[in-house]
């Protein structure tokens, strides 16, 4: 049995990061592990927070031992934190790194508590370097860096771009888990039923947070091909504005798509994800930048055909032709990928093929892989 702690974002913070932060924390829990997570007492302050509220309308996870330790912008609440865990001696440190703006907190912590000379750390890398880059990004990852014993990347391309800030620590490539703690997959019509979707409208799903990376503009053109319109393609968009959303809703009203689309742009609840995935033929992705996606392994989880642009580490999960399809960053090949699909009427077949890759993403692939890392 191995004492670890988690350190970033878990209840009764929300999001793609949170959640599966929790789901591997339970993971090391059935293996017998004792188990801390140590979250925030304030991730971002308000003013650079780009959505309506960071918090969960779930329920807490009761398997898990959750501490909230730190504010991210307090460095005494670093001070008292990194202590806390130095005195717990544990063996393994687990830190959930995204986003150069937290390097100094997470970074202070892990140094103070690894000076009790037994911890280690292990940092799981979404991204090193940011899709939406800012002054200063490059020195806060290289001073988090310099605190880690090992690294899990999950897509190969950050798994090129963190060898610019490490030493001889070791990296390891671990592609993301599936997300299996949102529900089971649901029949097609019942998701349906519960979104007011009727049965055999022909539904592509583009879900999760808006930002501007995430190329949803690129979409909704793609939306407005005449081919796509000719063969009565509905998209839904399910998820909240992190961007302008002025500037998208104007685009939706210039290309005259509106009857297009069906919008349900707030934060979807973690129970409320099974319909839409459900209700889905197929998952698009149209991402300018990327590492890796949680999208993507929500497509394995609820066995749904995906079509992803053709960038970062999407092909590597997608393979082109038989789980989806990998397309160019422009709408006409965003298009053509979709009238493919439904053209070919490659549903089922691709679903199938999707069900078969699942058994690639267990969590023991994650678990096995952090333990090989550092013991």
């Amino acid at each position: 049995m191995k004492k670890i702690v988690f350190l970033g974002p878990v209840h009764p913070y929300r999001g793609g990061i949170a959640a599966s932060s929790e789901r591997l924390a339970q993971e090391f829990v059935h293996l017998g592990n004792e188990v801390e997570l140590h979250t925030f007492t304030l991730q971002y302050p308000g003013i650079l927070f780009p959505g309506k509220t960071q918090y969960s309308s779930s329920k807490a996870p009761a398997s898990l031992n959750i501490k909230r330790t730190h504010s991210s912008v307090n460095p005494i609440s670093w001070y008292t934190a990194g202590k806390a865990i130095k005195k717990l001696k544990p063996d393994l440190i687990i830190c959930r790194f995204w986003l150069p703006f937290m390097a100094p907190c997470f970074g202070t912590i892990i140094k103070i508590a690894k000076s009790n000379q037994h911890t280690k750390a292990v940092a799981i890398i979404d991204n090193i370097v940011p899709h939406e880059k800012r002054p200063g990004d490059q020195s806060l990852a290289q001073y988090f860096c310099n605190q880690i014993d090992a690294f899990v990347v999950m897509s190969k391309s950050v798994e090129i771009e963190i060898k610019q800030f490490t030493k001889n620590q070791p990296v390891k490539y671990i592609p993301l888990p599936i997300y299996d703690n949102y529900g089971d997959p649901m029949d097609k019509i019942e998701a349906r039923k519960w979104l007011n979707i009727s049965p055999t409208e022909k539904v592509i799903l583009f879900f999760g947070f808006i930002r501007d990376y995430k190329g949803l503009d690129l979409l909704i053109k793609a939306m407005a091909d005449e081919r796509v319109k000719a063969a009565g393609i509905k998209l839904v968009i399910a998820g909240e504005y992190y961007s302008n959303q002025a500037a998208y809703e104007q685009l939706i009203e210039e290309l005259g798509v509106a009857d297009q689309l069906i919008l349900k742009t707030e934060f979807i609840p973690d129970e409320e994800v099974k319909y839409y995935f459900s209700a889905a033929d197929l998952v698009v992705q149209t991402y300018k930048t990327a590492t890796q996606s949680g999208i993507s392994q929500l497509c394995y989880h609820f066995e749904k055909p995906m079509v992803v642009t053709n960038v970062g580490g999407l092909p590597e999960i997608v393979q082109h032709g038989k789980a989806g399809y990998v397309v160019e960053v422009d709408p006409t090949s965003i298009a053509d990928g979709i009238l493919q699909f439904y053209r070919e009427d490659r549903e089922k077949e691709f679903a199938e093929a999707v069900a078969i890759r699942k058994k690639d993403f267990g969590w023991d692939t994650m678990t096995n892989g952090i333990e090989e890392l550092v013991f």
